[in-house]
């Protein structure tokens, strides 16, 4: 049998809880307060998909293995769809206000168009739309 999820929560550790949840309300996102503390936020990113900004204190509760030193490497990169193109900017922009740097320059592809960036912990990810009409194109 086929393992599947109803949900996925992303484990993140934070070097500061309270900035890194500015952070993210900063560029738009919201918190489910049920499942946040001071130890913890958990971050919606839709009805099923969660990343719990974790202190480094609980973060390694979790783990027997040192915290991944963003500065200087990426463990995994997050990538969300957006709705647009502009829509792409658009969460790029908030993030820029917000403390966070874009980690690249915008990729476009014609049928998908990404930029990626680094929240206030370093940690990678990507906002991207794709067309799927112009990928059935070519």
């Amino acid at each position: 049998m086929a393992l599947t999820a109803n949900m996925i929560f992303v484990n993140l550790p934070v070097r500061d809880l309270k900035k890194s949840r500015a952070f993210f309300e900063a560029v738009g996102f919201e918190f489910n307060d049920q499942y946040s503390d001071d130890t913890a936020a958990c971050l919606v990113i839709s009805e099923q998909i969660f990343a719990m900004l974790l202190t480094h204190e609980k973060f390694l509760s979790f783990s027997t293995k040192e915290i991944c030193d963003t500065a200087r490497s990426s463990e995994v990169i997050l990538a969300l769809t957006a709705q647009s193109k502009a829509h792409v900017d658009e969460i790029v922009e908030k993030v820029r206000q917000a403390g966070g740097k874009p980690a690249k320059e915008p990729l476009d592809y014609g049928f998908m168009y990404g930029w990626n960036f680094e929240d206030v912990d370093g940690h990678h990810w990507e906002v991207f739309f794709m067309d799927p009409s112009a990928a059935q194109q070519g």
